[in-house]
């Protein structure tokens, strides 16, 4: 019996779900040219469709890659095969391009196959911020026992030094109010970590992430970043992100300073604000199998010089900085607020691209009613 051939809409139909997936999709035809890719293949090539078709797929991948190995398998026993963590780092498709691969044949086109991608780097990252939550916890255990056990001690030794300062001469006085400044320096690093400590809950409403961003926007504006250009891309459709308001502005706050440091005086710097939906990111929650989805993306980009590959790892472990007067809690109080939300904060850099990306739950209710709607797009 003949088979009757698909409709447009149908055609049409498919398309679009192909489009919709997250995860680079295409279609090798028998002759190894690329016949198909949906959005995200064009993304992750960075190449349209029309000019992935006029090539073979050795041209976009690695020599030697097992990808290539993997789709000879496929032909030759007409059967799905999984392959995990297969490096596809190269200069064309970027560092750090290690990915799951599924393929699969087709069998209404004897040779053809279909390839996913899954890439390996949101999973590795959520991995990484379990570790950035527990370094965390270290630091909260850390502050407490520094504010019982070192600020009492260091009262006692401002106090004597005071004392002192009273009866010695100008040479040696010049000594006391050294011992003075360096124990307020002392104290008021220990306050700063004191915040770790803090355990009890956070009063969270759902809230418009473009009114906290736009807020953080205003001051840096009026002071760090007066000279450095500041844009926006919002997603106007996002909901309410379920937050405390004055820990998200210091979360933001305290990632576009970073970003204007890194920046510096550099006359063509440039922060990017970003806020997306990315639907199927999911946070394994400890000791149950429940899982806690993250669509909502909130990211600071900046044209800096990058973190350095070595850093990148420890970025958000405490006391880890590349700021000469730096104290490297800020990163980790970052984490540690973001984390408190069911949250996780990432970074991605090269030269001359950063990009700190936060992924937090959305809110199930509406925004609260001293935030303005979500109506705005892309702005300059």
């Amino acid at each position: 019996m003949t088979e009757k051939a698909p409709a447009d809409g149908a055609n049409d139909l498919s398309m679009a779900v192909l489009n919709a997936i997250q995860n680079p999709v295409i279609l090798v035809d028998e002759n190894g040219f690329v016949a198909f890719a949906n959005w995200e293949a064009e993304s992750f090539f960075g190449a349209s469709a029309n000019h992935l078709a006029r090539h073979d797929i050795s041209a976009f991948i690695p020599f030697g890659s097992p990808l290539l190995t993997l789709i000879d398998q496929v032909r030759e026993r007409r059967a799905a095969v999984n392959e995990y963590r297969v490096d596809l780092s190269s200069p064309r498709l970027g560092a750090d391009k290690l990915v799951d691969l599924y393929v699969a044949p087709v069998l209404s086109q004897p040779g053809s196959v279909v390839v996913v991608f899954q890439e390996r780097s949101m999973a590795d990252k959520i991995d990484r911020q379990l570790t950035h939550r527990t370094a965390a916890r270290s630091v909260t255990g850390l502050a407490s026992m520094l504010a019982h056990e070192i600020k009492n001690p260091l009262s006692g030794i401002r106090g004597a030094a005071q004392l002192l300062e009273t009866s010695v001469n100008d040479e040696d006085r010049a000594l006391t109010r050294l011992i003075c400044d360096e124990t307020d320096r002392i104290v008021s690093l220990v306050d700063r970590m004191e915040v770790f400590s803090d355990e009890r809950p956070v009063d969270r409403v759902p809230l418009n992430i473009h009114a906290i961003l736009d807020h953080v926007k205003a001051i840096a504006k009026a002071g760090f970043a007066r000279r450095i250009k500041i844009s926006e891309h919002y997603d106007p459709s996002l909901p309410p992100v379920f937050a405390n308001r004055d820990q998200l502005v210091q979360v933001f706050l305290n990632l576009v300073k970073n970003a204007a440091e890194a920046i510096g005086d550099r006359a063509d710097g440039e922060i990017l604000l970003t806020t997306a939906y990315r639907p199927g990111i999911r946070l394994s929650v400890a000791g149950t199998r429940e899982k806690i989805s993250l669509p909502l993306e909130f990211c600071v980009h900046d044209n800096g010089p990058g973190v350095p590959a070595d850093l990148l790892p420890h970025l958000f472990d405490p006391f880890i900085t590349t700021k000469t007067n730096g104290s490297g809690l800020g990163l980790a109080l970052v984490a540690k607020i973001i984390g408190g939300h069911g949250g996780i904060v990432e970074c991605d850099s090269q030269h001359s691209r950063t990009i700190f990306r936060v992924l937090m739950p959305a809110s199930k209710g509406p925004a609260a009613d001293d935030e303005t709607p979500m109506t705005k797009g892309t702005n300059g």
